[in-house]
């Protein structure tokens, strides 16, 4: 911009507006927790694991531990005055910051920051700081790149809380999904860019409709862009988050049971080897499924299920079992900062309590991986343990299955649950994609030619993956599209299509 002219030696100097500090947490000090002897709190580091003497695997290694950290007077970093503020915060998801910035650090920004979801990354800190400080005027407008999570409900809420603090603060610019690598690993990831102030209702999204792999591993992209009023799901229009709840699918869903303990999970000769087979023991150890098991094909596993038990009933009647989960469960909970789960080694995380009656009166049951590229749904028996990766449906009916698997229902989960992962795969969240799902009041016509082809769907598809156990639903669903789309298939894909007789799956 000035010529053939070159800038003064070094181009950067200290202009001494640069603070090295934590940007969303200040505190006096930090301190270690001591007991009531003087001595300094410790907890296993979260990371170093041993082999275990009696089952050769890895678990914790308690020798491994670190002082337990507490922050005094924790609270909202003050930030310089500035007109302006733009960042790329650090992607920390919510499951790691426990263990990136320790127990005492989260523990001082949770309590400080009480409005900011427990489940949401470490990045929307600084995004409900930022907002706070645009609503309050102190400064004119800040643009922040974040996790795409952000479309996430429990990112959502920081959102919409934003915007009812400062009814003034309005989304302008936000790119929803965007590719990205991350500097630190060379990890692809997506991202989300936004931008908010107070001037204005009126905005611009810019979505990314095509994406492919350029020179030096850079993805270029094709962009569309729209405008209008920006919602809180980062779309011009309507807000899926603005709809309520139904009575009549109230209780009728739950996201699966979380394990928290890979020693619950057995394959078929174990869960022989404790006595599947006899009478006691069959309700214990039941098939499980997990979100891959439906998006690929079923592997076959097992779950120790001892809900219902103490730990003495288990030893009493289940001795075998009890040995099994004693030394494979509990060196892992035992180190848990949650206490239910640390004392209750032997039970489930959660064990999903409040819905098991909802699956006791029927045989069979709904389930769909939490995250899928496809939105599948298929039917199990319903005494299925169904992990944390899916979500369960408490119905028998296959009418409910060909309700949720048409495309009127597809179309609003893909549009209400957001997406999750380098993949940009759906995230299939029950309170907006299922709880606010009407379904059809239809003719017993209507109602009997859905339930036909449910049932159809359902046995077509099992049908040919028990034919072709490397069949995928997966595959047959990426076949299904290209069907669609009129593109020629590949020798593999053409494979797919014979053996999961996909044409048929397209047709029902």
């Amino acid at each position: 911009t000035r010529g053939d002219v070159f800038p003064p030696q070094p181009v950067i100097r200290d202009f001494r507006n640069i603070e090295c500090r934590d940007a969303v947490l200040a505190y006096d000090r930090m301190e270690y927790v001591l007991d009531e002897r003087g001595v300094p709190v410790t907890r296993w580091d979260g990371v170093t694991m041993k082999k275990s003497p009696v089952t050769g695997e890895d678990v914790p290694d308690d020798s491994a531990r670190m002082p337990v950290e507490r922050y005094v007077n924790p609270r909202k970093a003050a930030w310089p005055e500035a007109d302006f503020v733009v960042g790329n915060p650090p992607y920390i998801g919510a499951r790691r910051i426990r263990l990136a910035l320790g127990d005492g650090y989260l523990d001082a920004l949770r309590s400080t920051y009480e409005n900011v979801p427990e489940h949401a990354d470490l990045v929307m800190y600084w995004w409900q700081r930022a907002a706070e400080l645009a609503g309050k005027g102190a400064i004119n407008r800040f643009g922040l790149i974040t996790s795409n999570s952000i479309r996430q409900s429990f990112s959502r809420k920081i959102i919409e809380s934003a915007f009812a603090d400062h009814p003034k603060l309005a989304i302008r610019f936000v790119v929803p999904d965007h590719p990205w690598v991350d500097t630190a690993d060379g990890a692809a990831v997506r991202v989300a860019m936004t931008v908010a102030d107070t001037t204005g209702r009126h905005g611009r999204v810019v979505e990314v409709v095509d994406e492919w792999a350029g020179d030096d591993g850079e993805t270029e992209v094709t962009l569309r862009s729209r405008e209008g009023a920006i919602t809180p799901n980062l779309t011009i229009g309507f807000d899926p988050a603005s709809t309520s709840p139904l009575l009549a699918n109230r209780g009728m869903a739950c996201v699966g049971f979380q394990l928290t303990g890979k020693g619950f999970v057995v394959d078929e000769s174990q869960a022989i080897m404790l006595g599947m087979a006899k009478e006691n023991a069959s309700a214990i150890i039941r098939p499980l499924i997990s979100g891959r098991d439906v998006t690929q094909s079923p592997r076959a596993l097992y779950a120790i299920d001892l809900y219902g038990l103490t730990a003495e009933e288990t030893f009493s009647r289940h001795p075998a079992i009890y040995q099994w989960v004693l030394e494979r469960v509990r060196p892992e909970r035992e180190q848990n900062k949650d206490a239910p789960s640390r004392e209750s080694w032997w039970l489930f995380a959660r064990p999903r309590g409040e819905f098991r009656p909802s699956l006791a009166s029927i045989r069979s049951a709904l389930t769909t991986s939490l995250t899928a590229k496809h939105r599948v749904f298929v039917r199990v028996p319903s005494d299925t343990i169904c992990d944390s990766t899916t979500v369960m449906f408490a119905f028998d009916d296959a009418i409910h299955l060909g309700v949720l698997s048409s495309i009127v229902h597809v179309a609003w989960s893909l549009a209400a649950g957001g997406r999750m992962g380098v993949g940009n795969d759906s995230r299939y969240n029950k309170t907006l994609c299922f709880e606010t799902y009407p379904f059809p009041v239809a003719t017993d016509e209507q109602q009997s030619r859905i339930r036909t082809l449910a049932e159809q769907l359902d046995a077509n598809r099992k049908r040919q993956q028990a034919a072709h156990p490397d069949l995928t639903l997966t595959g047959m669903y990426n076949v299904l599209e290209k069907l669609r789309s009129g593109e020629p298939l590949t020798v593999k894909e053409r494979t797919i299509h014979e053996h999961g007789l996909v044409s048929v799956l397209r047709q029902l």
